[in-house]
């Protein structure tokens, strides 16, 4: 019995000195609040600590750097808050990680576990009134957040990061913890942290950083802009790597299968068995809906369980009943440009009254005419598409693929009142970065609020 104790012992203590780790602290065990100064409404009942709209605890002593952040926790209803890390009295410095999962709120990209302000979030992956577990994690540059085990931001902070005037303390440093309510309620079973050792190659970790000075990712969100490319497909890339993809890139991704007649997903059925394999997948889900039949190919209902759907007005059948496919050249049919041209805008005029949601791959024309998109695509021809969009309530995508509307079709579309999406539309497994987007958002000013809130289902 010695013996299995030494032996026990000795590896415990070759495992503290591995990780250099030291003993892990209770900072709420179901019992006090006595190591954090408590401000607003805070109750302890029955093992839980629940902070009601406005309250605020701040860790009375201790100055973490590196360290692993364990809470149990849940929000109750629309419960909003944050947990700040490396942060100050006032609670200023640092970083904040949000805990929101609210599918009502207007602001709706800053979902539980989001860097604020770094890395946000617009899909929750965990659910409102239940428990689940966040971990936040700063070793040396990297931070990292994980719900239930499941990481969902990963990130390095460059050694210059880009950092707007309103956010220019959003640094690493050292500080203390503070959790703090916005709205509602929102309860935690357990605080914990463990302090982690200082032997971080920081260098390294920097070197594998993206260069802030000019990246657009970081700019929109430090302008609490939602960062979600509305407009991806699972080609040449698994959904674990895009999910990887998104957490390195700092992009959120809405998933879209193909659905319709001689594409992937062919009915209901199909769209149940791929939703259910999607479920506690980070992604926002949407429908492509493929060809003029996808109406009566899958039902409402099944529709319905999708966060929205698109489609766009490549294929019709023209004038001699040929099916007619854009982008593949063998199958446009011209005879006289002009006239196609208005074929072209009568076909998406007639899609508008599709039961979709998002308009995409918009205003697209085929190779033979796209060298004088411009030329083609007059005010009388625009003003009639964004009519028909307007009287149904349609939203207009900004393809970064092929880098379409134009200019002005986008600054028409916004003074009309259209709401946006930013879509990539990817043949393979190369997203990008939504480049054309984000300049069409800077030249036409487009805002937040001028951005499509998606019906994101829990």
């Amino acid at each position: 019995m010695k013996k299995i104790l030494v032996t026990i012992l000795t590896t415990i203590i070759i495992m503290v000195s591995c990780t250099g780790n030291k003993a892990t602290t209770q900072l709420f065990d179901g019992q006090n609040s006595d190591q954090w100064n408590i401000q607003g409404d805070v109750s302890i009942k029955e093992g839980i600590l629940q902070l009601n709209e406005g309250a605020t605890l701040l860790l009375k002593k201790g100055n973490y750097t590196g360290f692993e952040l364990s809470v149990t926790a849940r929000t109750v209803d629309n419960g909003k808050g944050l947990i700040a890390f490396h942060t100050d009295s006032n609670i200023e410095n640092g970083y904040q990680v949000a805990l929101n999962n609210d599918a009502e709120s207007m602001q709706w990209w800053t979902k539980t576990g989001s860097l604020l302000g770094v890395r946000n979030l617009t899909k929750s992956i965990v659910k409102t009134n239940e428990w689940f577990d966040m971990v936040i994690r700063v070793e040396g540059r990297a931070i990292t957040v994980k719900l239930n085990g499941d990481p969902v931001v990963e990130y390095i902070e460059p050694a210059s990061p880009y950092r707007s005037a309103e956010n220019a303390a959003q640094l690493l440093s050292g500080g203390k913890f503070a959790l703090q309510n916005s709205e509602g309620t929102i309860e935690f079973q357990s605080v914990s942290v463990t302090p982690l050792g200082d032997k971080v190659d920081t260098a390294k970790q920097q070197s594998e950083a993206i260069d802030e000075t000019t990246d657009h990712i970081i700019r929109m969100h430090q302008e609490n802009f939602p960062v979600l490319d509305y407009h991806v497909h699972l080609k040449g890339i698994t959904a674990e790597q895009a999910a990887a993809q998104a957490r390195s890139h700092g992009i959120n991704y809405a998933l879209a299968p193909n659905c319709g007649v001689g594409f992937p997903i062919t009915s209901d059925e199909e769209v149940i068995e791929y939703l259910e394999a999607m479920e506690g997948q980070p992604f926002i889900q949407a429908m492509q809906g493929e060809g003029r039949e996808w109406p009566e190919t899958f039902s409402k209902e099944v529709r319905d369980q999708f966060d929205y759907v698109f489609t766009d007005a490549l294929t019709f059948t023209d004038t001699k009943g040929r099916r007619t496919r854009l982008w593949i050249p063998e199958q446009v049919f011209i005879e006289d440009e002009d006239q196609y041209m208005d074929l072209i805008v009568e076909k998406i005029v007639d899609v508008m009254e599709e039961p979709m949601d998002v308009y995409v791959n918009p205003n697209f024309l085929p190779d033979v005419m796209n060298d004088r998109y411009d030329a083609f695509w007059t005010n009388d021809r625009m003003d009639k598409v964004i009519a028909a969009m307007v009287a149904t309530d349609k939203v207009l995508e900004i393809n970064h693929r092929y880098k379409i509307p134009n200019k002005a079709f986008i600054q028409k579309a916004k003074e009309a009142g259209l709401k946006f999406t930013f879509g990539t539309n990817n043949a393979d497994g190369d997203f990008g970065k939504m480049e054309y987007c984000f300049q069409m958002k800077e030249e036409c000013g487009i805002t937040a609020a001028d951005m499509y809130k998606p019906n994101i289902k829990e």
